[in-house]
């Protein structure tokens, strides 16, 4: 074999000797890429949970826990605020929503007959608050409403504060009642309602359990919407005929059987 032939076989095996050692070199740093990269999605899927424990709960409304009863309400298992004397003979039992405009149509109709009828001892009425708008359009002034009118009935001013939410309601898209200090604001209207105590319990949600409670009640009711009204157990809102003249001559008529 000549020199120049054994040259160039010594030169080609160390040429790929050479490309032996880069691709060797090339895994090595494979290897390390995959397993650096491999901690960096573990750290960052922790990063994530660790983000998501920390952010969880917040921006929502605390209807969870142990159910606070505002003050004189009864029903157990589906609550109510009870207006009027115990020693009424007529119960009229109204289910409503502070954002559902046939409600406020409802009040705006019967207010001041039901007024009369409770002043004057002939009718107690039982209210129960119900969420049904925030489940159909979203957001929380149903819910947010009805706590501060539990707030309003630890104070004693429940009738009043009750009025006060309808005669102001807002449009039924609008949801303003989620606001606490629109809550806040409108108690100013209700003589000696504005208190450090109510504003607190306003701002706390202290009665949102209790609420979704009574929503809860509502839905397992089998009722049809809000308001829902029944005089001494028979639906009298479906009643087409129904006038607060027709409910004062019912309720007379019952007290005098």
């Amino acid at each position: 074999m000549s020199e120049k032939n054994r040259e160039g076989k010594r030169t080609a095996r160390e040429r790929l000797a050479v490309e032996r050692a880069k691709q060797k070199a090339g895994e090595k740093r494979r290897r390390a890429l995959i397993v650096s990269s491999s901690v960096v999605c573990v750290l960052a899927l922790a990063g994530l949970i660790g983000a998501l424990a920390a952010n969880a709960g917040q921006g929502k409304t605390d209807t969870e826990g142990p159910v606070k009863a505002p003050s004189g309400t009864s029903g157990g298992d589906s609550p109510a605020i009870p207006v009027g004397q115990k020693s009424a003979r007529s119960t009229l039992t109204v289910w409503e929503d502070f954002r559902c405009p046939a409600c406020k149509s409802f009040e705006d109709a019967y207010r001041s007959t039901i007024h009369e009828l409770t002043d004057s001892g002939q009718l107690k009425v039982e209210y129960h608050l119900a969420t049904l708008i925030d489940g159909n359009m979203g957001g929380s002034g149903s819910l947010r409403a009805a706590n501060a009118s539990a707030c309003a009935q630890n104070a004693g001013k429940f009738p009043a504060y009750h009025d006060v939410l309808f005669q102001n309601q807002p449009q039924e898209t609008s949801d303003e009642f989620a606001d606490n200090g629109k809550l806040i604001e409108l108690a100013g209207k209700v003589d000696g309602l504005d208190t450090p105590t109510f504003r607190k319990c306003v701002e706390d949600g202290t009665h949102n359990s209790w609420v979704t409670k009574s929503n809860k009640a509502f839905q397992s009711g089998g009722f049809q919407g809000t308001p829902t009204v029944l005089l001494n157990g028979k639906n009298i809102y479906q009643d087409r005929a129904m006038t607060p003249a027709k409910l004062k001559r019912m309720i007379q008529e019952s007290d005098k059987s």
